[in-house]
């Protein structure tokens, strides 16, 4: 096999057998930020207790509650990027199609001469 087939062959690390963490998105920093979170909140409850059990109670649970946070935190700023990119392209479609026309609203309307009495 040359290197290019190797690259074109990317390998598939699924959780749970489920979930692939590599496609879908905002997963794999979740999972980091809740491992991050469990040992956090792990270590610093058996430093504080020293009750083994317990600390890997409050571990898992800071895994769940970090994974969640993340998730759902990525996954709002995603979908706020989303509608900003739509309204920038629409913008940018109408300045394309009314550009130079009279219905353009950046052209501003010249102002009539005033007409002198008679």
């Amino acid at each position: 096999m040359s290197g290019e087939e190797e690259d074109s062959q990317i390998k598939e690390f699924k959780l749970l057998g489920i979930l692939d963490v590599q496609k879908t998105p905002c997963a794999r920093d979740a999972i980091l930020h809740g491992a991050g979170g469990s040992v956090a909140a792990g270590v610093l409850h058996f430093l504080a207790t020293s009750r083994v059990k317990r600390s890997f109670d409050v571990g898992f649970a800071g895994f769940f509650l970090t994974t969640l946070g993340s998730w759902f935190y990525c996954r709002m700023r995603n979908a706020k990027l989303r509608v900003q990119q739509r309204l920038i392209q629409e913008g940018i479609k109408n300045k394309v199609v009314y550009e130079g026309t009279v219905l353009d609203p950046t052209k501003k309307p010249k102002p009539e001469a005033p007409s002198s009495p008679s």
